[in-house]
């Protein structure tokens, strides 16, 4: 949001001259009545008489959009970057000739559903204010069916949409009249959407929305991100697309990191936990503060904070909050909203709060663990001093001794100005099948037209004529499953056109549509009252009747399991387990994982001055004492023995996700050698194999071992045997929407899937 000032600390007026501003004129649009430069002289005027000033890269924004330009806008995270395209869209809406819309003016793609309520609030006040006629309104998965159909019938002048509900409106068989005023779409947090399948979503669904409207202004928001010329390419439609403008912010924001330091070193535990034993410190901190968000990793570790911050400090009841995804849209709301008005003193959330959303009485950010990445860092860090010039203040609380190490590292990449880049999904074929049926669904295609538009982006720009064949003929024919009716869900009409006849297989496929894979969740509501959220079926299928559990922030006792809801009511005891989800882990950003190698090197050679340094110094000469404290370009193997069998522990320190596929790799190697059967685990550091059997240890200093020679054939080969493939193919199967979860209310049992 923009700074409001006094007048002495106004800066000077910034010139609005723009000798270079072209008319906004298209085959599709009216020529505005009001020239561009005027337009942005309404928008300088009322932004001071909010007390507040345009910065320049807002004045360029204007400029750009009014002009018919698209592109990117590249700022800080609370620097007014809502406002620097919703204004113009806005400025332009106001002089449009009278006359009734099919549809919106502007579609503006969010990733998360908190943010869309604060777009929208952001877009009211400067309509109002313009006397812009029209209604702002929200489509995501909360909305109601009966919202959706006033929508249909009294289209908003703004729509604050999500990729997956934007999909669903092109499931309508009147989505190309809907869409016919469309002046220009925003995809703001860009940089969440690169790299995920949800980003391939919004490319597809872009790629479309072209078509219909040649002139259509295509924007994106992104904070810091390591490929900001690759994101826009994207964002434009592909590396043959015609460039787009980048626009930056000049200002930069001031981070501030504190560590909480433990006394001793031996006050945390060695290996991952939950950071509680920094409970007594984090307190204190809450106190002394008027508002305070504290970020956890997963909903579980936010539970269990919540839960032991009212132990250790019954005095904050009422004034403290919990937020996370699997809460109920009414708990959520309700917490957004008293974060806006300053009602609440501390909010624990897990990354369901991460971006974007408004909160100005923030003062301070507590990042329990690591964000495992340098730009969630830079993103959490920015919900404090979310305003221009405002410095961000972010407590670091490590909940193993490792993490101090890890703070180092942030600091570092503070300095140096290093971030992480998104790497984009290419050739996700599974989200090709899912939107060839939307648009069978919502109509019918014809094959040429949208094999150009899906080739003009970014993840389809190499699908081969046979590739493209091949998806056609996959959702006609079913492929080797065609002796299943279920699976031959598009039909090739007479005249070339690709549809879905069959009203069953389209509500399937409406109920389907999404990239965002999780297990069977179940409703918790309290027996014929008020419902709390959703648990993950493979948790509660643990409990029987009268077992206690903490969700939502309350003792519940479980009475039953009916028609997939979980039925409970409060339990006066307090010794419940909590649960856990199985989507709640993030891994280790290769960024981050690179500044950790150089920090430990530092601890090598003596060089660390951080002031983690002084509480990791006794556990480093033990672990030196030990064994050996790898410099940045060693890779350190440990290899012991116990009960449990033999270990060897490898240290790459490059995450998770990437441990996960070298353990296999590796076990697969050794194992082709000898015969060899591994138990393998893994974390952020490391990857332990677990074998019952002595192992020869000079085989894991043979280069051979570690060659990059048929490492695709080997990768593929040893991923096959774990159960990581399975689960990814569950996944893709999912998205392809070869399996069905079930209609609401009767959804599938996860073991039936």
């Amino acid at each position: 949001m923009p700074v409001r000032l006094t007048e002495r600390e106004r800066p000077p007026p910034i010139p609005c001259s723009l000798p270079n501003a072209l008319p906004l004129s298209t085959p599709e649009t009216h020529s505005l009545p009001t020239d561009p430069e005027a337009l942005i002289a309404e928008g300088v005027a009322w932004f001071e008489d909010q007390g507040w000033f345009p910065f320049p890269f807002q004045l360029e924004a204007w400029e750009a959009w009014l002009r018919g330009e698209s592109g990117i806008v590249n700022a800080p995270t609370g620097s007014g970057k809502t406002y620097s395209l919703m204004m113009p869209a806005l400025l332009e809406a106001r002089h449009r000739p009278p006359g009734k819309r099919k549809g919106p003016l502007l579609l503006w793609i969010t990733p998360i559903r908190a943010l869309a309520r604060e777009i929208r609030d952001s877009a009211l006040r400067a309509a109002e204010a313009l006397g812009v006629p029209g209604d702002i309104a929200i489509r995501t998965g909360d909305t109601t069916t009966a919202e959706r159909e006033r929508q249909r019938k009294h289209p908003p002048l703004v729509l604050v949409t999500t990729p997956e509900s934007l999909h669903l409106i092109l499931a309508t068989r009147q989505h190309a009249e809907w869409l016919g005023d469309l002046l220009g779409v925003v995809c703001d947090e860009w940089h969440e959407l690169v790299g995920s399948k949800r980003g391939v979503m919004a490319e597809l669904a872009l790629s479309r929305l072209r078509t219909l409207r040649p002139a259509l202004r295509t924007w994106g928001i992104s904070a810091t991100i390591g490929n900001l010329e690759e994101a826009m390419a994207i964002l434009m439609g592909g590396p043959e697309a015609p460039p787009g403008r980048l626009i930056r912010a000049e200002q930069e924001k001031a981070i501030e990191i504190l560590s909480v330091l433990p006394d001793a070193v031996d006050e945390l535990p060695w290996a991952g936990h939950l950071g509680i034993a920094m409970l007594e410190k984090v307190v204190p901190l809450l106190e002394r503060s008027q508002s305070t968000l504290i970020f956890t990793n997963t909903r579980a570790q936010c539970e269990i904070w919540y839960q032991r911050i009212l132990d250790a400090a019954p005095d904050m009841a009422g004034a403290i909050a919990m937020h996370h995804g699997s809460l109920s849209r009414e708990l959520r709301d309700w917490v957004e909203q008293a974060l806006q008005e300053g009602t609440l003193q501390a909010v624990v959330c897990t990354s369901s709060l991460d971006l974007g959303v408004d909160f100005r009485p923030v003062e301070q950010i507590i990042q329990i663990g690591s964000p495992k990445g340098v730009a969630r860092f830079l993103q959490r860090a920015g919900r404090s001093g979310h305003r221009p010039g405002a410095t961000s203040r972010l407590w670091f609380v490590p909940t193993h001794a490792l993490e101090l190490v890890e703070a180092a590292a942030l600091r570092e990449a503070l300095s140096s100005g290093e971030t992480e880049t998104r790497v984009p999904y290419i050739r996700s074929f599974d989200v090709l099948l899912q939107y060839l049926m939307t648009l069978a669904v919502g109509g019918g295609f014809q094959a040429p037209v949208i094999l150009d538009e899906v080739r003009r982006t970014w993840s389809f720009a190499s699908l081969s004529d046979a590739e493209w064949q091949w998806a056609l003929d996959f959702l006609v024919t079913g492929g080797s499953m065609q002796a299943y009716d279920e699976f031959l869900r598009m039909q090739r009409m007479p005249d070339g056109s690709y549809v879905v006849t069959d009203k069953r297989t389209a509500l399937r496929h409406r109920l389907s549509i999404g990239a965002i894979v999780s297990d069977t969740s179940l409703s918790v509501q309290f027996v014929g009252g008020k419902r709390l959220g959703t648990i993950e079926e493979w948790f509660i299928a643990r409990l029987n009747p009268g077992d206690v559990f903490w969700f939502a922030g309350r003792s519940l006792e479980l009475v039953r399991i009916r028609d997939l809801t979980v039925q409970v009511r409060p339990a006066p005891a307090k010794n419940g387990i909590v649960p856990s989800w199985m989507g709640g882990r993030m891994p280790l950003s290769s960024n981050l994982s690179r500044l950790l190698r150089q920090q430990l090197g530092k601890a090598a050679t003596g060089e660390g001055s951080d002031p983690e340094w002084a509480v990791l110094t006794p556990l480093l000469e033990v672990q030196a004492r030990r064994s050996h404290i790898p410099s940045e370009e060693e890779f350190l193997i440990e290899h012991f023995r116990s009960k449990e069998g033999h270990h060897l522990v490898f240290f790459p320190f490059e995450g998770r996700a990437v441990h996960e596929g070298m353990a296999a790799l590796i076990a697969w190697r050794l194992g082709q050698r000898a015969p060899a059967s591994f138990s393998i685990a893994m974390n952020d550091y490391g990857f332990e194999l677990l074998s019952p059997d002595p192992i020869d240890t000079s085989e894991l200093t043979d280069p051979a071992l570690y060659d990059t020679r048929h490492l695709g054939d080997d990768i593929r080969r040893s991923l096959n045997e774990i159960e990581m493939a399975r689960r990814r193919f569950r996944d893709i199967a999912g998205i392809a929407g070869l399996v069905f979860r079930g209609f609401p209310g009767r959804e599938k049992r996860e073991r039936h899937l």
